[in-house]
């Protein structure tokens, strides 16, 4: 079962290729997405791995080591759900 793991404090310098090697030591790795500003087109900073397996050991082999410079947070990707958003009651910003 593909698992999607959530990569975080990354690198802005960071590859995709560095990270799909990365991952690869600990399994199958079926998808890299560097997350990017939709205006300016510069890494946020973050990343979603797909794992085909080996996703709860890169879990626990990942979390807390360095890459390139800076410290990974890894752990399994939440379901976005309703992030909000729309307008409030006031007519202001979110509800």
């Amino acid at each position: 079962m593909t698992k999607n793991l959530y990569v975080g404090n990354v690198a802005l310098s960071t590859t995709r290729d560095a990270l799909r090697e990365t991952f690869a030591q600990y399994g199958s790795v079926s998808r890299v997405q560097l997350v990017k500003d939709r205006e300016t087109g510069r890494p946020r900073g973050f990343a979603f791995v797909d794992m085909a397996d080996g996703g709860d050991a890169a879990i626990q082999g990942l979390n807390g080591a360095q890459l390139d410079g800076h410290t990974l947070t890894v752990n399994e990707a939440k379901p976005r759900g309703n992030r909000g958003g729309g307008i409030s009651r006031d007519g202001f910003g979110p509800r």
